[in-house]
């Protein structure tokens, strides 16, 4: 298959791409028939009114005249004058749209841009040449839970109990009164969006959600003016999509019960039935309750016509968020897109199978890419793309073998989806936290521009404040700073162990714990009794631990660690 003729560039770009396109209709599968007639569920009012004071008006008076190497102008070769935004009126140069692509499980390795062997991203590698590429971007955690919560609150997830990698039935860890990346937005008039995949946890209450009614906290809760989401991830239960706090396309003739504690009476498992597995076998776990003959963790009992078909589910989140842009495209919007590629269990449409060859990975990569490139189509057909900001990154680093039979290790190749550096997801090396980062805004950004600067994801809600020219209220985004005043990122492995970088030094706290992820993976941790400095400079892969020739050095980064704790 040519990945090029799957990218956003081979659609007319200003042609009518919604509703009036019987095309689009046959291929997205899981839109229904009346899907592009109505209006997204619900009003778009949250439930709860939310107020958050500010120090300053919304004003871009207040916008720094000289960004350097920002969020939104982070390269050297910006244009800075571009920058120097004025006045409080409502012209589209002064309200952006702002669209926070954010994928999952994608390694700093994985897209052409970044050196990608074995897949083409096209979509991407475009989008790359349009914006700045960054090459020292962190987050928070080299897991997903704890990664999404630092991105949308601007706090360090250690900060917080219950922001562990959350089952399909975690009550929700941010709290309604926590001001957070959406909340930021609305502040500033915009319509607010999460659609994709959450993993935050819904309901107040972990394992007391009632499936089959609204739900007693939602993203509405946290500014989001409409969701359409996945509760956790596509290997966790409960397997189906929540549009505004409700199970979308609900089937009364199915109740939902879900538990993580014990199987419901007569429901089967794969455990008990591997024969179940009939679109994609278990390599280890994930042998609980069947969904689409793939097994999951947790169980599940119900759902009916609501359950999702995973090869569809690239297909209905582009299908929402298209459409989401659409009805506000004559108002500033804020989209965070968070996809479910890379993530297990790997298994894209049918249309993508033999794009890379990689198998089952490589082919989830390049779905990947064709859902930047659908919503980039959107933009431009729209006549949006001038005035839209977009950031594309990643939750966390790469894993291969995570739980399904789907030859990821086998057929790798030469590639490297961790970009040779060491450790993957899970790890407190490099390769849990260094992820690809691409910033595209048309006039602010240089095209074609890439960036060593700095970074950590838990800058967003700050460094997007100082866009709109917004001081935070009190307390919020308490970890969150001005990219300029970022001199070190923190990073926590999926054992809590901390880790602290700079531009030259990589500071592993001791910790307890096996050397390689103790499920399948292969992937080293980094734990270790005694400290591990690194010099990144002269050894970016992390082989020759110097702690004990630089002391000093070692111990300031741990001081800093525990100041931060």
């Amino acid at each position: 298959m040519d990945a090029s003729k799957l990218c956003f560039g081979h659609f007319p770009k200003h042609s009518p791409i919604f509703g009036k396109n019987p095309s689009l209709l046959r291929a997205f599968p899981e839109a229904h028939a009346d899907f592009w007639r109505k209006p997204l569920s619900a009003s778009g009012i949250s439930r709860s009114t939310r107020r958050f004071s500010a120090k300053t008006p919304l004003c871009f008076g207040h916008f720094p005249k000289h960004t350097g190497g920002s969020l939104i102008g982070m390269a050297a070769s910006v244009v800075a004058s571009a920058l120097a935004l004025s006045g409080c009126g409502r012209s589209s140069r002064e309200t952006p749209n702002v669209l926070l692509i954010l994928a999952d499980d994608l390694g700093y390795g994985d897209l052409g841009c970044y050196g990608a062997v074995g897949v083409s991203t096209p979509c991407v590698d475009a989008l790359s040449s349009e914006g700045v590429r960054f090459t020292n971007v962190h987050a928070t955690a080299s897991t997903s839970t704890p990664s999404r919560y630092s991105i949308l609150t601007g706090e360090y997830p250690w900060r917080k109990a219950g922001t562990d990698v959350a089952a399909g039935n975690a009550g929700m860890i941010i709290s309604p009164s926590q001001y957070t990346l959406a909340d930021l937005f609305k502040a500033r008039g915009y319509a607010t969006a999460a659609i994709g995949k959450w993993h935050l946890g819904l309901g107040s209450q972990t394992g007391e959600q009632d499936w089959n009614s609204r739900l007693d906290e939602d993203p509405s809760d946290l500014g989001f003016d409409y969701h359409y989401i996945m509760a956790a991830t596509a290997d966790r239960v409960p397997c189906v999509f929540i549009e505004n706090g409700s199970v979308a396309s609900y089937d009364p003739s199915a109740p939902i019960e879900v538990s993580y504690a014990q199987n419901f009476p007569g429901e089967p498992t794969l455990r008990d039935d591997p024969s179940l597995a009939y679109n994609l076998a278990s390599s280890h776990g994930h042998d609980q309750s069947v969904v689409n003959g793939i097994g999951r963790i947790g169980y599940m009992k119900g759902g009916g016509r609501a359950l999702w078909k995973d090869e569809n589910i690239a297909d209905s989140i582009a299908v929402h968020a298209c459409r989401f842009m659409e009805q506000h495209s004559r108002e500033p919007f804020f989209m965070y897109l968070a996809t479910n590629d890379i993530h297990v269990p790997r298994f894209p449409s049918e249309r993508f199978r033999g794009a890379s060859s990689m198998g089952l990975r490589g082919d989830a990569i390049a779905q990947f890419d064709w859902t930047v490139g659908r919503v980039l189509s959107a933009l431009d057909s729209l006549g949006l793309s001038d005035n839209t900001l977009v950031i594309l990154t990643s939750d966390n680093g790469p894993v291969l073998d995570d739980g399904y039979a789907d030859r990821a290790e086998e057929l790798v190749g030469s590639h490297s989806p961790t970009g040779h550096l060491r450790g993957g997801k899970y790890s407190a090396f490099e390769g849990g936290t260094a992820v690809p980062m691409i910033v595209r805004w048309p006039g602010r950004v240089a095209a074609g521009s890439s960036s060593e600067r700095l970074i950590s994801q838990v800058d967003f809600l700050r460094s997007l404040a100082v866009l709109l020219g917004f001081d935070l209220p009190e307390g919020a985004g308490r970890d969150s700073r001005d990219y300029r005043q970022r001199e070190y990122v923190l990073e926590q492995a999926s054992d809590h162990t901390l880790s602290l970088r700079d531009s030259r030094w990589k500071y592993i706290e001791p910790s307890s714990g096996p050397e390689t992820v103790p499920w399948g993976t292969g992937i080293e941790t980094g734990y270790r009794p005694e400290p591990q400095l690194y010099d990144l400079s002269a050894d970016p892969h992390e082989t020759l631990n110097v702690a004990a020739s630089h002391p000093a050095i070692a111990d300031s980064l741990f001081r800093i660690i525990n100041n931060l704790r």
